[in-house]
């Protein structure tokens, strides 16, 4: 078998679903045994992907151009909002796989946590996948953009990926999710309560990756303040834009102070330039 950083890149670049979560199922069962034999090579040079894994199979275009249904009359117009939030779980898989694979000499802690949020991306992407798949629609079968892709190669070192991916993107994923809820609870379909029950899971799991985001990022850094949050989320506000709402409970849950909050929605206010 694979030591535990080349799986985690075989898994990552998997050029199709099937394939990338038959490696997940490898990690499950063999990740934590494959942790306690982790070994770092000094001299190992790491492999930068040049494309999303999803390239392969997926149309991608700009997000201007990715028109999101305001009001869910149809089975196609759920399946458009559903295919975005399943684009999203897949993309965190190989997010949560390329901070296992890219920062080394990290306490085993760090890469518990990483593989736990991995595995459970893989968990929610196969419970909203089945979703879509009941409305008879594939994940690939809309357009999609590469958001999260460019935000990770933007973001090579430890403080910053922790900062923008981990603590500002993920955690904008819980500002949207109570709106996305209350939006598809207005579709009458018997797959209804499986999406709905599906939301309510990725919420509770999401502000643990938060809050895992939010450890490691102040480990990153002996001077990981709020201000240095907003700094981060300014460098790449064409990556991060700040959602209308935030949702405070779940964020302070996830780590972040009433402090912190209020600077977020006073960049929010203001603009992000």
């Amino acid at each position: 078998m694979n030591d535990f950083f080349t799986l985690c890149l075989e898994a990552q670049e998997a050029s199709n679903i099937e394939s990338k979560l038959a490696l997940m199922q490898v990690l499950r069962q063999n990740g934590q045994m494959l942790l306690e034999r982790i070994t770092f090579v000094d001299s190992q040079s790491l492999h930068t992907p040049k494309m999303p894994s999803y390239a392969t199979f997926c149309t991608i275009t700009h997000p201007t151009k990715i028109r999101r249904p305001k009001h869910l009359k149809s089975i196609q117009s759920v399946a458009k909002v559903l295919h975005s939030i399943v684009h999203i779980e897949y993309s965190a898989i190989d997010l949560a796989l390329d901070a296992l694979y890219r920062f080394r000499h990290m306490p085993l802690e760090y890469y518990s946590d990483w593989l736990s949020v991995a595995l459970q991306e893989a968990e929610h992407f196969e419970l909203l996948r089945t979703c879509l798949q009941s409305l008879g629609y594939e994940y690939g079968d809309f357009p999609v953009h590469t958001q999260l892709f460019d935000a990770q190669v933007a973001t090579p070192h430890l403080y910053e990926r922790m900062a923008l991916l981990h603590r500002g993107l993920e955690a904008n994923g819980l500002d949207a999710n109570p709106f996305v809820t209350s939006k598809i609870a207005t579709f009458e379909h018997s797959v209804t309560p499986h999406i709905l029950s599906s939301l309510h899971i990725i919420l509770r799991d999401e502000i643990e990756h938060v809050k895992k985001g939010d450890r490691w990022w102040r480990y990153a850094s002996s001077n990981a303040t709020p201000e240095k949050f907003i700094a981060i989320l300014k460098k790449f506000n064409y990556l991060c834009q700040m959602p209308k709402i935030l949702n405070i409970d779940a964020r302070l849950a996830a780590g972040f102070s009433l402090e912190e909050l209020n600077l977020i929605s006073g960049v929010k206010s203001h603009g992000q330039g």
